[in-house]
């Protein structure tokens, strides 16, 4: 099954064509070197891809048919992501920046430009 195909059926990119351009630029590694979209994986290949600010490597199990639902992809790919990548995307997102007041409109430039040098 071609690497961006199995990519999207598994869920990792949200569409085949994100998951084709992520390849192209190369944000997805094969025993770490690049590789291109038509790639054919295969079983028990490491693959890393980076989607969002989040390292990802996952083994290959085997190939769905068609795209699958969240609780069947451990059937075809192991998640084999470090703690330590899923504990800094968990602190990333409790860091956000605060919720903006209901009422209050749209905020300004200056008032983003405050709320991203925000740093609690």
């Amino acid at each position: 099954m071609r690497l961006d195909k199995w990519l999207w059926t598994i869920r990792v990119y949200k569409t085949r064509t994100l998951a084709t351009e992520s390849i192209k630029s190369g944000y997805v590694k094969i025993g770490g070197s690049a590789v291109k979209p038509a790639h054919e994986a295969k079983v028990g290949e490491l693959i890393q891809a980076f989607s969002g600010d989040l390292n990802r490597v996952y083994k290959v199990l085997g190939f769905p048919s068609s795209r699958v639902s969240a609780k069947l992809v451990p059937q075809f790919a192991e998640d084999l992501t470090p703690e330590s990548e899923k504990q800094r995307q968990r602190e990333a997102r409790e860091a956000a920046p605060s919720v903006w007041p209901k009422g209050k409109g749209r905020p300004t430039k200056r008032d983003r430009r405050q709320l991203e040098r925000f740093d609690p």
